[in-house]
Formats: C-alpha cells, structure tokens, sequence
C-alpha cells in the first residue's frame, strides 16, 4: 500500500502540489481573519466580566456546532466555493483564539497594573511592556491549538469544491483505495505535526526568563 501511494505521489505530483497550496491557502485566511479579530475581541472580554460571560458562552456554543454542518449551511449563500470553506474554518479558529486572550489578560494579577501605573506609565505603554508579555505565551497556546484544529479540518473543505488535500481523501474513499487516501492524509499529518511543534517552541521562547528557566 504505501508503495502504491508513493507511486501514485510521483504520478500526481503536480496534483498534489497544487492541492497543498490550497490546503495552506484555506489554512491561512480563518486564521488570519480569526486573529484579526479574535484578539482584540479576546482583549475587550477580558476587561469586562459581562462582556466576558456573553461573548465566551457565545463562541463556546459555536464548538457545538460541528464544521461540516457549518460548511454546508453556508453553501446556499456563498455556494460551493473558497468562501464557504473559510466561513466554517474562521468559525472553527476564533473560539480558542478569542479564549485563550482572554484568560491570558484576565489571569494578570492586579497588583502588577497597579504597579506599572504607580510608575506613572500610561494605559497603551502597560499593555505593550507588562500585559503583552505577560499574556503572550497564553496567547500563542490558544493560537496553536487553532492552527492544528484549522489544518485537520481544512480537509472538509474538498466537500464544497474547495479544494486542498482533503480532495484526494475524498477521493481515496470513494475508490476504495487507500494508497490515494494515504497521498492527502499523511501530508496533513505532517503539517499538523510541524505546527504543534513549531508553535510550542515559540511558546516557550514567549515565556518570561523566570518562567522559562523554572
């Protein structure tokens, strides 16, 4: 079997090139457009505990909601095209962006602030050098969990045209052919693999020098 995938790689090649470029394509624009707003939404939360209440239950009542069932109740609107795809996987990606941002900010203990503004710093300079840092590894927590949850589940998208690596997954089941099942699901794998890994070494160099050296 794996020979006959590595075979049908060679042959395909083109294919499977192209397909991986979508597959990174339908990857990066949720998560684009889920950190453009899941931060600052995520940062708003944080300072209000009724903001916090709604906004929270409101994103944590999305992960109910399965993301085929999204994809596809989308398509009357959008079709069967790209966008569809990125309105389900934005949707997939915001709630543990918008999360984590706010526990991130949330758990920054009052005393901190209130000595930063003792200091005489203004509001943006204690977000920029004592809240950023502090709630950055957090937030990267919450973005690397969304980032390998958007890449296993850009596969879905190849239900509604989109393309990417979940197209020859498809394709592999519909065939009953495994050795084409393999060629889309192990580079997803691998890219998944390679964003946990990536994204916690960059966590861990977020951690403040204290922290780190614990």
């Amino acid at each position: 079997m794996l020979q006959n995938a590595y075979q049908y790689a060679l042959d395909n090649s083109d294919r499977i090139l192209t397909a991986l470029q979508q597959h990174l394509l339908l990857v990066a624009v949720p998560l684009a457009i889920g950190l453009l707003v899941g931060l600052p939404l995520g940062l708003w939360s944080a300072r209000s505990r009724l903001i916090s209440t709604v906004m929270l239950n409101s994103f944590n009542a999305l992960r109910v909601i399965p993301s085929l069932a999204v994809l596809f109740l989308a398509v009357p609107v959008l079709g069967l095209s790209f966008w569809s795809a990125v309105l389900a996987l934005t949707l997939l990606v915001m709630p543990p962006i918008l999360i984590s941002t706010d526990v991130a900010f949330r758990n920054i203990s009052p005393a901190i602030r209130e000595a930063a503004t003792g200091m005489g710093m203004p509001p943006v300079d204690i977000l920029k050098t004592v809240e950023v840092p502090l709630a950055l590894p957090v937030v990267i927590a919450g973005i690397k969990t969304a980032t390998v949850e958007v890449i296993a589940s850009a596969t879905l998208a190849a239900f509604v045209g989109a393309g990417g690596l979940g197209a020859f997954i498809v394709l592999g089941f519909a065939a009953y052919d495994p050795a084409i099942l393999l060629v889309g699901a192990v580079p997803v794998a691998l890219l998944a693999l390679l964003a946990e890994v990536g994204l916690s070494a960059v966590q861990r160099a977020a951690q403040p020098p204290g922290v780190r050296s614990a």
